[in-house]
């Protein structure tokens, strides 16, 4: 049996990475929890047992194991990720920090598993938005997608422990501290750092990252990313043009068939309803009439969980040979 680490396991994907493995119910020999000095000596329970976090170290992979899963911000990432690497072991990051590297494949199962296998040590999750975003994406593929337009409503959760607190101080009339403006009652359009063209870094993550998942370097990307004041589950509203027609029927068939995918044709599920579930919910599928072969979707799903903790523990499934899909 497999002997696995979670680093960062006191942070909000750490501790949705252990809620993961327990319902998934995957078996291990060993399992370990690391986490900063500042968490070292923390407990964690999985599956009834108390587990002591141990402080990230540079030896802390000097053990057997088999896989770390990596939650711990991208400093961390880019330190640690490559000691492990070079110890056999297999990570799975889900920080920002390897995503473009050419030689590190960027992998939602149930779109390009096969490029899971060709890692060299290190194996990154995708952005939250940008999971759920690609999934309908590569569904329609296959039609000859010519532009994509992304519109998110991004919930607190997706900055952590650090966005809900703001949100629930704002709740009590307080402040914000992280934030550069009040959530509550408010939507602000910046998600991560501006660039020097205007963008936002995370707006700019969506955009590279959907073209090496789709294996589509010059597809023509935009998005604009903006934090709402909801706790957890993003939504994303996604206008498609196409190279050539298509009808309804086509694109519903097509979206039904791709695994990690419940459509909705006469309701619209919320970032509510996709809360702990590990589905993207699609919804509002309709032309665009305002281009030759435009169409619209409207998709939700859990952040935390598909977006983040639940991709990541499949790429490890596939590794495993375990992934089958939903």
């Amino acid at each position: 049996m497999i002997k696995i680490a979670i680093v960062g396991a006191t942070g909000m994907v750490g501790q949705s990475f252990i809620k993961v493995l327990e319902e998934y119910d995957l078996e291990f020999s060993e399992i370990i929890f690391l986490a900063s000095e500042r968490s070292a000596g923390k407990s964690v329970t999985f599956k009834g047992k108390t587990y002591l976090v141990e402080a990230l170290s540079e030896t802390s992979f000097d053990r057997p194991l088999d896989y770390a899963l990596f939650s711990a911000g991208g400093d961390v990432s880019k330190h640690y990720a490559p000691i492990a690497a070079s110890k056999g072991v297999v990570v799975i990051d889900n920080s920002s920090a390897w995503r473009m590297d050419p030689k590190v494949p960027l992998v939602v199962p149930e779109i390009n598993p096969e490029d899971a296998f060709i890692h060299q040590g290190i194996i990154a999750n995708p952005n939250c938005s940008t999971i759920q975003s690609v999934l309908p994406l590569f569904a329609l593929k296959d039609l000859s997608i010519k532009r994509v337009v992304y519109s998110t409503y991004q919930a607190v959760s997706g900055s952590g422990y650090k966005g809900i607190n703001d949100l629930n101080r704002n709740l009590k009339g307080e402040a914000s501290i992280f934030y550069p403006k009040q959530i509550l009652h408010n939507v602000i359009p910046q998600i991560d750092v501006f660039l020097p063209n205007g963008s936002t870094k995370e707006e700019e993550k969506m955009v590279n990252e959907t073209r090496k998942i789709l294996h589509e370097p010059a597809l023509k990307v935009s998005a604009t990313c903006v934090r709402v004041p909801v706790f957890n589950g993003h939504s994303v509203s996604i206008n498609v043009e196409f190279n050539r027609d298509f009808t309804m029927d086509e694109v519903l068939a097509k979206l039904k068939a791709q695994k990690g995918l419940r459509v909705f044709e006469n309701d619209f599920p919320t970032a509510l309803e996709a809360s702990g579930q590990d589905l993207t919910y699609v919804s509002r599928i309709r032309r665009d009439d305002s281009v030759p072969y435009g169409l619209n979707l409207w998709c939700v799903a859990d952040n935390i969980r598909k977006g983040a903790a639940s991709n990541a523990i499949q790429i490890m499934q596939v590794l495993m040979g375990e992934f089958h899909g939903q």
